[in-house]
């Protein structure tokens, strides 16, 4: 198993959790209105006047055959919208209740 965590601009809306469920990913948790910046070129999203732009976040525990896809649907994303922000991390799950 692999927690996957992705990081995304606020505008992506809905589409995110569309990825996952077109990969037959269910469950997963959502964070909505978190600031950041991107590391590279990205614009702070902060939520502010200044920098009104928030982000999403959601977390996703899924099996390790499907970890593969599922990244590569976001990075197809991220490539076609870079001016958004996204990222995403897998992890390894050890033990889970």
């Amino acid at each position: 198993m692999k927690a996957i965590f992705i990081a995304y601009n606020q505008a992506y809306g809905e589409e995110i959790i569309e990825v996952l469920e077109a990969e037959g990913q269910r469950g997963f948790t959502q964070w909505t209105n978190i600031q950041g910046r991107g590391h590279e070129n990205g614009l702070p999203h902060m939520g502010s006047h200044a920098w009104p732009m928030m982000n999403f976040a959601i977390l996703t525990i899924v099996p390790d055959d499907k970890v593969d896809a599922l990244l590569s649907r976001l990075k197809k994303k991220d490539e076609a919208y870079p001016d958004l922000g996204l990222r995403a991390f897998s992890w390894n799950i050890e033990q889970a209740v």
